[in-house]
């Protein structure tokens, strides 16, 4: 069976070490730094880069695109990206 967008977030909040959460959002900033921490995308945590420009280093991390260009990262994840996200955390535990 195949998880839904919310059980792929949930997924990969708990694979960086945040909180599950019951109702349906998008990642918040400091969730989205942990993903970038993660996989290993240098952001300065002090003062979070905006969340255009967090998803599209995790993607381009990930190797799903070909640069950080925040442009292409203007929408929360979509359900591939959550999958391939999650797929990337599962390999590095």
């Amino acid at each position: 069976m195949t998880q839904t967008v919310d059980e792929l977030r949930n997924e990969i909040r708990q694979a960086v070490g945040r909180y599950e959460r019951i109702e349906s959002t998008a990642f918040t900033k400091e969730a989205l730094a942990a993903i970038c921490t993660t996989v290993s995308y240098d952001i300065d945590t002090h003062n979070l880069p905006s969340k255009p420009q967090m998803r599209a280093g995790i993607l381009w991390k990930i190797g799903e695109l070909d640069d950080d260009t925040p442009e292409q990262a203007t929408h929360p994840f979509r359900k591939a990206e959550l999958e391939a996200i999650a797929a990337v955390l599962q390999d590095e535990k």
